[in-house]
């Protein structure tokens, strides 16, 4: 099954990074903020046009695109 990515996690599902590119400056300063592989994170909302997304992930609350979020591969946890 190929890897699910971050913008196709429906809203309020689990989730753990997988991976992340390099050498993209929008998903470098993600990392910073803690999106990292092995991170759990969970979409807890979307705006009413489909983005931006928001995200729980180590306690706070994070807004991104979808064009972001895409990139960040991801593997969701079961219940």
């Amino acid at each position: 099954m190929p890897a699910a990515t971050l913008a196709e996690l429906p809203v309020g599902t689990d989730a753990i990074v997988q991976a992340m590119p390099t050498g993209r400056s929008g998903l470098t300063r993600l990392r910073e903020m803690g999106i990292v592989p092995g991170t759990r994170i969970r979409v807890t909302r979307r705006a009413p046009l489909g983005e931006p997304i928001e995200i729980s992930v180590r306690g706070s609350c994070l807004s991104m695109r979808n064009h972001e979020a895409a990139h960040i591969a991801i593997s969701t946890v079961g219940a």
